[in-house]
């Protein structure tokens, strides 16, 4: 008699306790083979993240288990491992998609199976405005306001003749149509006249180099990264071609950039960025001083994305109370996250967080580049008003 009044009370409790006692499964998917410059700093980030959650009892009385998959930087292969991510594995929590193509393939992914995704990076405009749905979120600050941020300083030099050099993908595209766009609305009589797209990682450097040369631009805005922007720098210093031209880029201030191009760094060059080295905020500091003791190394923006991203998760799961998609939806309304870079809030209206960048310009110092002259530009700066956003944004 006392088991049967007592024994699916017990069976409950013991499963109760065995749920709390699991993890929560998180998928990443991301193309670290074709992008290791900067998603092998971000990795560490996020395993820091995990490791820090973890270590203090988790989320919800569970641990944070990230299951990571490579996507070959290509969209149909993300979209089929994160399938296998949700079939397998049971996930309906992910992040990842450092390129901006890749990331909109998640983005419609997410719509389709009803799972909720964060697009951690500075990316393209798409995943979260024209072709927004409700279960994508972003922690960094979309194209737009990373083109904003470049487009209010150029504005303030009135340059006459532009430049631009992209990547032929999403990302550098979108870029430079919205720079076009933004910086003609502040200076009418702006003229473009030149505009290479090289395919990403096959830029003809020489080529590019002489076109700009040839039309002869007052300035350039730049979004080349990686081994790319490497070949454009060296060819535009050994040609002359930054010696009376005005160069304003979308990335070259990150440290994995930077970096790699030690004493040849364009100097003078205006770019958004992270200088870790000289921010004295406590929050960067103790960022900082972390990620040096686990890893031996100094973090770069990727390292601080990766990481603010998976704590973005981990404060929404509390703020939710379940992993469940339609709770974190709604966890992620005005949630407020603390970061390296300081407090930021996911904007109800559009589910883009207000994290901000570093604007400043490049400078030598023993052989190396550094950003000097530098503030931080609050994201809530440079969103586009609430008008815009809900013409760009559908509801969905």
């Amino acid at each position: 008699m006392f088991l049967r009044r007592w024994l699916p009370a017990l069976v409950v409790a013991v499963a109760g306790a065995c749920h709390a006692q699991g993890v929560i499964k998180i998928g990443e998917v991301n193309s670290y083979k074709v992008t290791p410059s900067y998603l092998d700093h971000y990795k560490r980030g996020w395993q820091m993240a995990q490791d820090e959650i973890n270590a203090g009892g988790g989320v919800l009385g569970r641990k944070l288990e990230v299951i990571s998959r490579d996507d070959n930087g290509n969209p149909g292969d993300a979209v089929r491992v994160a399938e296998e991510l949700y079939s397998r594995e049971g996930v309906r929590l992910y992040f990842g998609g450092f390129l901006s193509n890749v990331a909109v393939a998640l983005a419609d992914f997410s719509k389709n199976r009803q799972v909720f995704y964060l697009f951690g990076e500075p990316g393209t405009d798409r995943v979260i405005w024209s072709e927004g749905n409700r279960y994508v979120h972003r922690l960094g600050p979309s194209t737009y306001m990373s083109v904003a941020m470049l487009a209010d300083e150029a504005a303030k030099h009135k340059k006459k003749r532009w430049a631009l050099v992209y990547p032929n993908y999403e990302l550098g595209q979108s870029a430079a149509a919205t720079f076009k766009k933004l910086l003609k609305s502040k200076q009418p009589d702006v003229e473009f006249v030149a505009e290479q797209a090289p395919p990403l990682g096959k830029v003809d450097a020489g080529a590019i180099t002489q076109a700009l040369l040839d039309a002869k631009p007052d300035a350039i805005f730049n979004v080349l990264f990686g081994a790319d922007l490497g070949r454009f720098v060296r060819e535009g210093n050994s040609r002359k071609l930054f010696d009376s031209v005005q160069v304003y880029s979308m990335l070259t201030g990150r440290p994995e950039y930077l970096d790699p191009l030690g004493a040849e760094a364009p100097k003078g060059w205006i770019v958004t960025g992270y200088p870790w080295y000289s921010i004295d905020t406590p929050e960067n500091k103790k960022f900082v001083e972390a990620y040096r003791k686990k890893f031996n190394d100094h973090p770069r923006l990727g390292s601080l994305v990766g990481y603010s991203t998976l704590h973005s998760l981990a404060q929404g799961l509390r703020k939710a109370g379940s992993p469940e998609p339609e709770a974190l939806i709604g966890a992620f309304k005005g949630l407020q996250v603390a970061t390296p870079m300081g407090s930021v809030v996911f904007r109800p209206q559009d589910n883009q967080s207000t994290m901000g960048a570093y604007l400043g310009k490049v400078a030598l110092k023993d052989g190396k580049g550094y950003m000097v002259d530098y503030r931080y530009v609050d994201g809530a700066s440079v969103v586009p008003p609430d008008g815009e956003v809900s013409k760009l944004r559908p509801l969905k």
